[in-house]
């Protein structure tokens, strides 16, 4: 006989009983979630609490109650006005007003508060004193993992392991949907979250990303390596990953408002606030 978790009976016969009913699709979503509550295993209800708790900022009771806080929290009127989305310069949200390069890119713009707990893959890898492997991370994630060994306080080392992790899941997409790059992602696993969140960002047609989206996704990686390294970088590492020449790379920085600086025979990339983008070039026509 086929073996059966405790309740399965019950739970079956609940099943049935609703499936021949006139339900709709949300009261016959909500039955399910009860069932697997009730019925499931523990492995499964947990995934269930953590689908609820990222859904709870669509739930009008959950938007009230934060608005009460947010009313009751200071708010700096001109910075929120100034921040922008996509848009034309088709990069992450930024503050145009900013006076620190952290308010320029907002990382809670990028990262979102229920993405970091599946972020914790280096952290945890550091905590047994075990290797980042070259084949799994990409080359401006392992040559850091020093640096990140020496940061004594875990609350910003857990923090910036969780950026590394995501400047990989960003890269290994990219690859993922390349020509250049696909066998390097093969056996990568992205959490669902991020899978998905950036099937919506990127919206790969054909297993293929438009120009328009790798950019774009070339920006969120930019802007990373820019929180990675204290805002002051140098774009070989990350040229190498991109599989991009780093004149390329360059021009991506300065469209995020980055200066350049010669240092050492090589380009160091600063973000400085407040943002000053580059102005598109005017063209004369020829008389």
């Amino acid at each position: 006989m086929e073996p059966k978790l405790r309740g399965s009976h019950a739970a079956d016969k609940e099943l049935a009983t609703f499936e021949n009913g006139e339900i709709t699709a949300d009261q016959r979503t909500a039955r399910l979630r009860q069932l697997n509550v009730q019925y499931g295993p523990k492995k499964s209800i947990i995934q269930d609490k953590k689908r609820q708790a990222l859904r709870k900022g669509d739930d009008p009771l959950s938007q009230k109650d934060l608005g009460r806080k947010i009313e009751n929290a200071p708010v700096n009127k001109d910075a929120l006005e100034s921040i922008s989305g996509h848009g034309a310069r088709n990069i992450p949200p930024y503050n145009s007003s900013a006076i620190t390069p952290q308010e320029a890119y907002p990382l809670d713009g990028i990262i979102i508060t229920g993405e970091w707990d599946f972020l914790e893959d280096i952290y945890k890898i550091l905590q047994v004193g075990g290797e980042v492997s070259s084949n799994a991370y990409p080359t401006f994630v392992c040559n850091r993992i020093q640096k990140l060994r020496e940061i004594q306080d875990e609350v910003e080392k857990k923090r910036l392991s969780c950026i590394f992790s995501y400047i990989t899941h960003l890269i290994k997409f990219k690859d993922q949907h390349s020509l250049d790059g696909a066998s390097s992602a093969r056996n990568h696993q992205f959490p669902s979250i991020l899978r998905q969140k950036f099937f919506e960002m990127f919206n790969p047609d054909r297993r293929r990303l438009s120009v328009e989206k790798i950019d774009l996704l070339i920006s969120y990686v930019l802007v990373l390596t820019l929180y990675a390294d204290d805002f002051r970088t140098f774009p070989a590492d990350v040229s190498n990953d991109l599989r991009m020449n780093p004149a390329t790379v360059k021009s991506h920085y300065r469209n995020l408002g980055c200066k350049m600086e010669r240092e050492k025979n090589k380009y160091l990339i600063i973000l400085s606030v407040p943002l000053e983008f580059p102005q598109p070039k005017r063209k004369f026509r020829k008389r």
